[in-house]
Formats: structure tokens, sequence, C-alpha cells
């Protein structure tokens, strides 16, 4: 997933200019030893990290709003007429400091919270709604922005400046600048509330989780996990007091991957049951803020003109319309499910079997148990399990040897990790990028473990984005959720996080590579169902024969893995697709069905789990062992991050990424001319091009759904014959 800072560095300010030219406020002096007082003096301009205190935001962040107003209000009244550089440069230019506490703060929340930081977040989220509101509802900036707009094809603007001004004017206009006056009060109530509701939501999945780790009382109901991961438990619930107990802690999905290995049928159910209850009531209850948000947000669309949240969030994807993002939801359910089928009566097999041999009583499958047989069928048919290849996917190996070393194969980075330079927390490493001629190109932070005060997840943000307007190269981090064994123990992965990884990296190749002028296009500042597609494409080295076989070595031995096992693993691709995507596809499915609701709409009967399951049987992916990814109440991507109606992106950009991936094998794979000509066409250029058009430049044509339907081994139900019309009778 990547996380986005908005443009124009949190963008904002005043009310119309005129109004504002005696009683804007004046920048409010910020204490010069404020980290935030000046642009860092670290290389690649890195945050210090180490100067940094929860004390800094508040300050930071009123001068930098303070200072904005003054900058924006600037624009707007000056008596010169608009021209690309007074105007649209110059927002550009805007709210630099703003900027910078803002991307801290909020990369910081995600991954580094603390009470007094959760409090300022809620306190800061109307506020700073507020504060971009009056930026884009500011009739004498917008009729700056506007008349530009209009003569657009006379400026002699080059293609990159002539889109910031055709986005720039977009943005205006999507944000309500065409509005009157009662209807821009109106979007202002609209966006306060939802940016504390949003921030609610987001801290009560945080809390939920925590609250909802499972404390197991005797060890022996364990079994099935490894020494590493019951240590982890034991240090887990230690550090909440618990002490001669165990703390399964939770991810952020549904499925937890305890699940996989747990012999114990009454544990697996207690973990899988904590998990899709987070938030459905109780002390950190979302389902009131959920259906609080999706009104709102339908109220706000209608009154933008549009006649739901989807439509208003589609109409400036490559999607374009709910109907175009629905045609391709209903065209993969039913391939998934059937496969799902498939997959559930193999596992149902092997459940009544072993009960046969044990001459007990069997049962039928569950969510609880698909994670843990689907894993001995995948051992029965390619003859290995997790606990095989585990010892072959050691984190410093996998990074090393199968991250860097792709990125170097495929583009000819280099990386040299320093420890001179401050970060957040001890384990949080830095490494310096390297172009193939040397040339520094920014830095990459990888913050790789869980703990209580990180959402759950996997995502990529930005400290610093490239720009040659202000002369940066990009500063950009993955962060994963891996349980950290305890010290001394090795960092053993499975291959879906190993998968992560390398989907993790893609997306901050994207910033790293990025060489535009402007930071409103800069790296992935790119269409929501754009944006995953670089990241689904660099998963395909997670797998490559030449890539797996440098990186996959015993963490004890280094000795390789064996070519019997390698194969087994490369065989397996595709196994376990029908639940991945089904899973997948009912948690798009139910991001849709919330956001196609209209304003006018009653409020779903039943509450909001009788809604989603609604929508799950009408979409035919109401498939009962496999659960969606997420469920409403921690749904955090569309709730509280920036894939509300987007989540469909996903799949959207993996039809792309399949088509990429079988350009780059039919050109000879780990090339370095393929790596340099897919930089050079799509991932250097961020947003300065029309998305598909980037595509369309690279690969020749439009997308296709064949290498997606193969890459998943998902076959497509064949259409029906229709029956003849019956002749119509004329009286």
């Amino acid at each position: 997933m990547k996380s986005r800072t908005l443009p124009f560095a949190l963008c904002g300010l005043l009310l119309a200019a005129a109004a504002l030219a005696d009683d804007a406020p004046t920048a409010a002096a910020l204490n010069p030893e404020n980290p935030f007082a000046s642009e860092s003096a670290l290389p690649y301009a890195l945050p210090p990290f180490d100067r940094i205190g929860d004390g800094d935001f508040r300050p930071a962040f009123e001068a930098g709003m303070a200072q904005e107003r003054q900058e924006m209000n600037a624009i707007a009244a000056n008596p010169e007429a608009p021209d690309f550089d007074n105007t649209i440069v110059a927002m550009e230019r805007a709210g630099r400091l703003l900027g910078r506490v803002s991307t801290v703060f909020y990369n910081l929340v995600a991954c580094n919270t603390d009470p007094e930081l959760e409090k300022l977040q809620a306190e800061m989220a109307p506020k700073l709604a507020a504060h971009e509101d009056a930026t884009y509802l500011d009739p004498a900036l917008f009729a700056r922005v506007h008349q530009l707009y209009q003569h657009r094809d006379s400026l002699g603007l080059d293609a990159e400046s002539l889109r910031l001004l055709e986005r720039v004017h977009v943005r205006f206009v999507r944000s309500g600048a065409q509005l009157g006056e009662a209807d821009k009060s109106k979007l202002r109530q609209l966006n306060a509330q939802l940016a504390t509701l949003t921030t609610q939501f987001k801290q009560n999945v945080l809390k939920a989780t925590n609250a909802a780790a499972v404390v197991v009382d005797n060890v022996a109901d364990l079994d099935g996990l490894d020494a590493p991961q019951i240590a982890a438990a034991a240090e887990a619930a230690k550090a909440r007091g618990l002490d001669g107990k165990w703390l399964l802690t939770l991810q952020n999905t549904t499925g937890q991957p305890v699940l996989t290995t747990l012999k114990s049928r009454a544990l697996r159910e207690r973990v899988y049951r904590a998990s899709i209850t987070r938030a459905d009531g109780g002390d950190n209850d979302n389902t009131a803020v959920v259906a609080q948000i999706v009104r709102l947000r339908a109220q706000r669309a209608v009154l933008l003109g549009y006649d739901s949240h989807a439509a208003y969030v589609l109409d400036d994807e490559t999607a374009r319309t709910p109907d175009a993002v629905n045609q391709i939801l209903a065209q993969l359910a039913p391939a998934a499910v059937a496969n799902a089928q498939r997959e559930a009566a193999d596992i149902q097999r092997l459940i009544d079997q072993q009960a046969r041999d044990a001459h007990t009583k069997t049962f039928r499958l569950a969510p609880w148990d698909w994670s843990y047989y689907a894993e001995q069928v995948r051992k029965a048919r390619y003859a290995y399990d997790e606990s095989q290849v585990k010892p072959y996917f050691e984190l410093e190996h996998v990074l090393q040897d199968g991250v860097f070393y792709a990125a170097h194969a495929f583009y000819g980075l280099s990386f040299k990790e320093r420890t001179d330079l401050p970060v957040y927390r001890k384990d949080v490493r830095v490494f310096e990028v390297f172009d193939a001629d040397g040339t520094p190109m920014g830095l990459f932070l990888a913050d790789y473990f869980a703990r209580d005060n990180k959402r759950g997840g996997a995502w990529m943000n930005s400290y610093v984005e490239q720009s040659k307007l202000f002369g940066l190269r990009a500063v950009v981090a993955n962060h994963l959720n891996i349980v950290k064994p305890p010290e001394g123990q090795p960092v053993l992965l499975s291959f879906d996080e190993v998968n992560t990884m390398f989907h993790e990296f893609g997306h901050a190749l994207h910033g790293l590579f990025s060489n535009v002028r402007y930071p409103y296009f800069s790296g992935t500042s790119v269409p929501r169902d754009f944006v995953e597609y670089p990241s689904q494409f660099n998963e395909m080295w997670a797998t490559d024969p030449t890539v797996l076989t440098h990186y996959a070595k015993h963490y004890q031995t280094g000795a390789a893995m064996p070519q019997a096992l390698l194969d087994k693993v490369l065989r397996a691709r595709s196994f376990n697709q029908g639940f991945a995507t089904s899973e997948y596809l009912a948690a798009a499915i139910v991001d849709q069905a919330w956001h196609q609701i209209g304003a006018a709409q009653a409020p779903p009967a039943g509450g909001v789990m009788a809604f989603e399951t609604a929508a799950l049987k009408k979409a035919g992916i109401a498939f009962m062992p496999v659960p969606p990814r997420y469920h409403t109440p921690y749904f955090s991507h569309v709730f509280a991050g920036g894939y509300s109606a987007a989540y469909y992106a996903y799949i959207w950009t993996d039809v792309l990424a399949a088509d990429t991936q079988s350009w780059v094998r039919s050109h000879g794979g780990l090339q370095r001319a393929n790596g340099d000509f897919l930089r050079a066409k799509l991932l250097s250029r961020g947003g300065s091009v029309d998305a598909m058009t980037l595509f369309r430049e690279f690969y020749g044509r439009g997308p296709e759904i064949g290498p997606l339907l193969d890459k998943r081994d998902l076959i497509l139900p064949r259409p029906q014959p229709r029956a003849p019309a019956k002749p119509e009778l004329r009286s």
C-alpha cells in the first residue's frame, strides 16, 4: 500500500483574498531551535529525528499554517495579471514549513505513535481540513487559476507545466471552487466532520487491534508454532505484565499468520473471532463511525455534483466510473469463487480423510481452518510446507540478496547502509541509493518490525519528495509488520512476507526514480488505481528463478535452497489463488457497496455488518469459508486511508502489472535494457503524464486481462448461450 501526502504540502489557506487583505493572521514566529524551522541540513534533507520531540509539532503546525496563509494570500491579491509563474509555480513554492511538519508528523503517527501524538492528530484534523478548504474555496485565488486555464493553449507552456496547470484547475473544481457561498459553507462543515471521523476510525482500529490480542495460558495450546514464535508470544505477554502467559497479537487483515500452523482448532477459532470482531462494538466501536462517514461522504459528493462518493472518486481515476469498476469485479468474482470452491472441496476431503483415519467425527470447513488445512494440501500436492522454506528466507538475505539484488541487476542501483544518520527507532535502517554511474539518488528507510504503536499492514511513504524546482532528491521508507523474534534469533519470513518486501520496494523505486520538475507530480503522486502498478510489477522478482536462487539461502549454512525444493516453490505459485482472489474481491466489493450509496438512500437496515453481508450476497461472493480480507469496522484502507471507493485498485493495477511482467519475460527477463526502458518510459515520470498514456507508451497498447488470469490461475466462466427469443405476438 502507498501512503501519500497531499500536493501543495497538505495545502490550504484563506478565505477570499479581498476579505483577508486586512484580517490575515501574521505568521507565528517559530523558535529557530525548532527542528522544522528550516530545511534539514542532513544529507537529502532527511528529517533530524534525533532532534524532534512531540512538543515540536504543535508550534510548527501553527506557524506553518499561518505562513502558508500569508503566501497564498499574496498570490491571490497580487495586482499583476496572473501568469504561470506568479500563480501556479508560486503555489507550488508555498507551504514549505507546513509540508515539513505534516509529512513527519503523519508518517510517525502511522509507525511510531503515542498518546500525545494521537491527541494532537485528533485536534489538528479539522483544523487542517479547514486550512485546505481555505485555499480551494477562495474565489480570488481560483479566479487567477481559472483565467490561466481558459487561456492555457496560448501560454507556450511545456508539457509538464501545462499538465500542472490543468491538474491544479481540476483540483480546485473538485474541491468546490465553483460552488456558491452557501454550499461552500456546507462543504467546509462536511470536510471538518469527515477529518475528525476518519481520525477517530484510525485510532479505534489501532486500539481495538491491541485489545483483541489473544492471551494463552498453556504453552501446549501453541503446538504448531516454532520456537521463535512461541518466544515472541511470551515476550509480548511479558511486555503487558502477563508473566507466565503467551500473547498472540493481531495483524491488520482478517486472516492471521498463526492460523496456518496452530494445531488447536479451539485456539484457531479464538484468534479468528478476535480478529473479525475488532472495532465492532465495545470501547473502540467503529460501526457508528462508519455510518456517519458514509453518510457525510455521500452528501459531499452530491454537493459537488456527483451521484455518490464512488462516482466522485472514480471520475478522477483511470477507471472513470463505478460501472467500469463494477464490471471488472463482476467479471472476476465468479471465477474466483469457483476456484475457491474447488480449493474448499480439496480441503474438506482432507479433513474427512483425517477424521476417518483417526476414527473421530469430521467437521465442516470453517474460516479458521482454511489456512491450516490449505497448508497441508499444499504439502501433499507439492511435497513441501512453510516450515521447510522459512529457513531459506532470512530477512537480511531477502533484503540484500533479493530485493536489492534485483534492483541492481534490473536498474543498476547500488545500496550503502548509513549508520551515521538519525532514525526514530533503533531498529530502523537507512540506506543510501546510488545510480548505475555512481550518482547519489536518495535514501531508503527500512522499518520492518511490528510494534503496538504502529498501524497494521505494510506501506511506503516519502519523507522528502524529489523535485527539480527545489533541487530535492527522494527519501522514502518501507514499513512492514514482521513479528520480531527474541534477541539473537534469526528473522525468518513466510513467503507472503517476502512477497510484501518486494511489493513495497516497488513503491520505493517509484519514488526514488522520480525525475520531475514540480513536487505536485513527484514519484507516486499518480491515481490510486495506478499507484499499485509498479509495486505489483516488482513482485515478479520474488519468484524469478534468477533472483530466488540468489536470496533463498539457509540462515545457518548459507547453502542455496535445493533445486528440488525451489522447483516446488515455483510450481506452487498459483496455489490457493481462489481464496486469495476471493477475499480481496470481497473487500473491494464491500468498499464499492458502501461508497455507491446515494445521499438520499436510507441508512443500512440492520446495521453495518448486515449491510456488508447483504452486499456480498448480492455480488455472489459470499462464500462462507472465505471472509473479506477486511471487514468494515477495521477496513482502514477505505475509512481512514486514501483508498475510499478505490480498493479495487489492487486488481485493476494487477492487470497492468501482469501485462508488464509478461512483456519483461518475453524480452529476456532480468536485463538492464528492460529495466532502463521501464524506468525511462514510466517509473521516472510520476504524475507528469496521464497514467494510461504512460502505460501505452511503454507497452504499445492498452492492458489485457489474459496475463492476470494466467498469473492467478483463474478461468472465467464461459457465457451461457442465450435462449432463442419468443416470437412477438401482435393482435
